[in-house]
């Protein structure tokens, strides 16, 4: 009898540990990715800050799935999916599946504001954060040579939107390189003069956390000189300014945008109704609507608990992953599960070295405490030893002698 067929779409916090669920249960397990590493997002900011190399935040898939038995991997971009014929149209060729996991995570959403898209960085690729790395670095060269007073400081001013944790890490990030680093690269420019402006359009930053956080947050970043603008909007930019909702315009070389994602395009081609954001609806076990076979996970599923949509982060596409691969192989065993419930564990957010908020299993952390938590949690869920290695002396190397070692402007783009 042929084994059963197994397709996981994606190789994120989702996709690689479902795989590790379903290796060596006797299936035919297919991993499919259009890139050949899997990637830890959550520290790309530090690799857009000179502060790690972006090798070290990311892992071979083959190298993890030769340890995995009757597994396979295919670097693939994948252009559709046919449901009811239960196959995967990819750039090189179609592949067959019995069962189908699909956690290609998100992308960011720019809410319609094509002069933002055009203009802004974001970071969801690793070849994101470096190209970011060179700009900041690269402003810094211009400026030096800058001779109009508000153009120098315009290539320095280095506008942030989205007040969540990639917003707030990164500002708080990129003053820190400013001030600790930069100033010493560039004793000609007068770096104290150079801008770190986060625009939320709320009334508060990480909205998720309790209130005595969100309180310690503003106030560090503040007392950093990030300058945080609450319930403000950027409605458009160019090449040399930030505009405002209220009209107020930040003349800036620089624009981040962190203020929100939305579903991989592939969600597309599952043939259901989706959410805000472009997620797919999902059953309580995690299949797709009229096709139990299909499990979405992470970034693009939308299932409700608790009254509200499960947020679009790293632990709940963890938990989905395991949840996906033990109900296949339950389902392959005749066996039913319980529904899906996301366990949640807290959440946290380093705003700079030594400080950190951390809400997790009913208590809060603030300050130093904090911030060792986040580093510990980080070096527990990077892959492989040599990263952990890796990351853990530039940390401390950081800790004791504020100074970032990645500092390459490794390709240059055509000043203006």
């Amino acid at each position: 009898m042929a084994r059963k067929k197994v397709a996981i779409v994606g190789m994120g916090f989702g996709g690689i540990r479902a795989a590790r669920i379903l290796a060596g249960h006797g299936l035919d397990v297919t991993l499919v990715d259009r890139n050949n590493y899997h990637l830890f997002q959550p520290l790309l900011y530090q690799v857009a800050t000179a502060g790690l190399e972006q090798e070290s935040i990311a892992y071979p898939i083959r190298a993890m799935a030769r340890h995995w038995p009757d597994t396979r991997f295919l670097l693939a971009e994948v252009t559709a999916i046919d449901i009811d014929a239960r196959r995967i149209r990819t750039v090189t060729g179609d592949i067959s599946y019995d069962y189908l996991v699909v956690g290609a995570g998100s992308i960011t959403n720019f809410f319609g504001l094509q002069s933002v898209e055009r203009h802004a960085f974001d970071l969801k690729e690793l070849a994101h954060a470096e190209e970011l790395r060179n700009h900041i670095l690269t402003a810094f060269e211009r400026a030096v040579r800058e001779p109009d007073p508000a153009r120098k400081r315009a290539l320095m001013t280095f506008v942030i939107v989205g007040g969540g944790p990639t917003g707030v890490e990164f500002a708080g990030a990129l003053i820190e390189l400013v001030h600790f680093v930069l100033a010493k690269d560039y004793p000609e420019l007068s770096t104290q003069a150079a801008r770190v402006v986060l625009v939320e359009a709320n009334d508060q930053l990480l909205a998720a956390m309790p209130e005595k956080q969100r309180l310690y947050t503003l106030k560090k970043l503040r007392s950093m000189s990030v300058e945080v603008l609450l319930n403000a909007s950027v409605v458009d930019a160019s090449q040399e300014r930030v505009t405002l909702a209220d009209g107020a315009v930040i003349p800036a070389h620089t624009l981040f945008w962190s203020a929100g994602v939305k579903a991989a395009p592939i969600a597309a081609h599952l043939g259901t109704s989706r959410k805000h954001g472009g997620r797919v609806p999902v059953e309580p076990d995690l299949s797709l609507p009229g096709h139990p076979e299909v499990f979405v996970i992470g970034d693009m599923a939308y299932l409700e608990q608790d009254g509200s949509a499960l947020p679009m982060t790293a632990p709940v596409a963890m938990q989905m992953g395991i949840y996906a691969g033990k109900a296949i192989l339950a389902r392959e065993d005749r066996q039913s599960l319980r529904p899906f419930h996301y366990r949640d564990k807290g959440s946290m957010a380093t705003i700079g070295r030594s400080a950190a908020v951390a809400s997790a299993f009913g208590m809060q952390f603030r300050g130093h405490l904090a911030w060792l938590v986040w580093l510990l949690l980080h070096l527990y869920y990077l892959i492989g030893f040599r990263n952990r290695t890796v990351v853990m002396l530039n940390w401390i190397w950081y800790y004791w002698f504020h100074e970032r070692q990645v500092r390459l402007i490794t390709r240059r783009r055509s000043s203006p």
